[in-house]
């Protein structure tokens, strides 16, 4: 997305006079403070991964990873905050979207992609898209409806239509990172972690896509008349996007196959190139003024199973290593520097009424999109490839805000009038610590209470047998009536004919595979 973003330092004072600079340190002082800064951040960093462990090793789901990086930089944001830290060093802990979105997020978004596993991802690729881009649009305008209501009758404080939208969409950004590294541990069912997983992947592009359509909306004071134009904004923006990170996949893939870079003494130049890619898909997005997240989120899918298979066996193992060690460096980091942020900023809780009916709206939101969503997908399943209830339960539950929701809100402090954006601000940050710290640190006993944890061993067997992409119900199924023949063709043609059209013709072009080979990538 494009970072048009003014620091509130950089405006002039109130009084209309020009504000005098501070007074700058001596060189060497600046250096001093400078390594105080990052050497805080690395004990930080270091004091997570170590205390991380600490709970994995002795099955301690009640303060999850990621809590226990937040709370970290909420109690050392929290002690600077109330001593005589000088303000030199507190600025090397402000959270500035700009670092946030281009160098925390892109490697967080490349890694998602790159990791997504492609039997369950395509097996349940029409739910995910529906869960995602459907749903998150429910959960977006439902909240900012229900917002703008409240407002109306003096529930809650008064926002405009288009901030009350623009709220909803920064509030439905999902950030499940707690519930899935939980998932892992305690082995839940392949298609549960599939749809969370991939809902949350693409779920992020298309709340930032939604965003930026409202917040250019309201920049333009565009009118109702100008819904349409709205809407076709929003698909040019992510059918933009998307096309670009595809792109830079595919030319990733062709310049790694014809190159000859798989080589010994190539390596290094090989491994150079290939983590070069993705910032190029990200930054080539932003230039055009369109989503670099959503860019480099495909770039990311599309890398891995064309490019990736182009590379030298050392390269694959570097890469693989390189992106997964850079993404849990970035999301650690990202909720300490998140968590002393909060610590240290400003925020206005004169509006306690607004924080509490927004954290209710959402709740009531995220069951609109989950369960409305679910039901769609049921309708176009047979019966023994629906969506159980209590997957639909752990879905709901699964609705954690973090790092996203918090940057939008913070970039909305500049965008929006100061009450109005100092109250989303804060609203989001208070549910950003309550749906991390709470529903993070209970959805250990929740996948248990639901009976969702243990299958996964199973569910990975159904894929073995049935390649990913049919389910082994329809094989399975004694019903031979019209109903299931009609759901098996569209079955087909979503899925069976993408996987043809992948194998005979895109895989053969892009990469130097063999049948085998691409049978064995899918069997990973």
């Amino acid at each position: 997305m494009a970072l048009e973003l003014s620091l509130a330092s950089a405006s002039p004072p109130a009084g209309g006079g020009l504000a005098q600079p501070p007074p700058l340190a001596p060189p060497g002082k600046e250096q001093q403070v400078a390594g105080v800064g990052i050497l805080l951040q690395i004990s930080m960093l270091v004091l997570s991964f170590v205390l991380g462990h600490v709970l994995r090793r002795h099955r301690f789901y009640y303060l999850p990873e990621a809590s226990a990086s937040l709370l970290i930089g909420l109690v050392v944001g929290g002690l600077a905050n109330i001593s005589n830290t000088e303000t030199n060093t507190r600025t090397w802990f402000n959270f500035h979207e700009e670092f946030f979105f281009l160098f925390l997020l892109p490697p967080i978004i490349f890694q998602s992609g790159f990791s997504l596993s492609p039997k369950p991802f395509f097996a349940n690729f029409g739910a995910i898209v529906t869960f995602a881009i459907l749903g998150t649009f429910i959960a977006s305008v439902v909240t900012g409806v229900l917002v703008y209501l409240g407002g109306l009758t003096f529930l809650m404080y008064k926002l405009p239509l288009v901030e009350c939208l623009m709220f909803g969409a920064l509030i439905s950004a999902t950030d499940p990172v707690t519930v899935l590294s939980i998932f892992q541990e305690l082995g839940s069912d392949v298609n549960l972690y599939a749809l969370v997983f991939g809902e949350s992947v693409l779920n992020d592009a298309m709340a930032i896509s939604l965003y930026r359509t409202m917040s250019s909306v309201r920049s333009h004071a565009a009118g109702g008349e100008n819904f349409f134009m709205m809407i076709l904004q929003f698909l040019e923006t992510f059918v933009g996007s998307m096309s670009s990170g595809v792109g830079v996949g595919f030319i990733s893939a062709l310049l790694f196959k014809y190159a000859g870079l798989d080589v010994d003494n190539l390596q290094n130049l090989e491994c150079c190139l290939f983590v070069l890619f993705p910032y190029f898909s990200y930054m080539l997005a932003e230039g055009l003024g369109l989503s670099g997240i959503v860019s480099i989120l495909f770039t990311g899918m599309v890398m891995k199973h064309y490019t990736y298979s182009n590379l030298s066996d050392n390269s694959q193992r570097f890469v693989s290593a390189f992106f997964h060690l850079l993404s849990s460096l970035a999301e650690t980091f990202v909720f300490i520097y998140m968590g002393f942020d909060i610590a240290m900023e400003e925020h206005s809780w004169s509006h306690v009424g607004f924080i509490f009916f927004s954290i209710i709206f959402i709740v009531v939101a995220r069951a609109a999109n989950v369960f409305s969503c679910a039901y769609l997908v049921n309708m176009s399943r047979p019966e023994h490839r629906r969506i159980p209830v209590k997957h639909q339960k752990a879905l709901w539950f699964s609705g954690l805000r973090g790092a996203m929701a918090f940057a939008l809100a913070l970039q909305s402090v500049h965008e929006l009038p100061e009450g109005h954006g100092k109250t989303i601000f804060t609203t989001t940050t208070a549910i950003v610590v309550l749906t991390v710290l709470l529903i993070g640190g209970s959805t250990g006993t929740m996948l248990e209470s639901l009976d969702v944890v243990g299958d996964e061993n199973t569910s990975r067997e159904n894929y073995e047998d049935n390649n990913g992409y049919m389910p082994p119900s329809y094989e399975e199924g004694t019903s031979s009536g019209g109903g299931l023949r009609m759901k098996l063709k569209q079955f087909h043609k979503s899925t069976t004919s993408f996987t043809a059209l992948d194998k005979n013709y895109l895989t053969p072009f892009f990469t130097s595979q063999t049948d085998d080979d691409n049978d064995d990538d899918f069997s990973e």
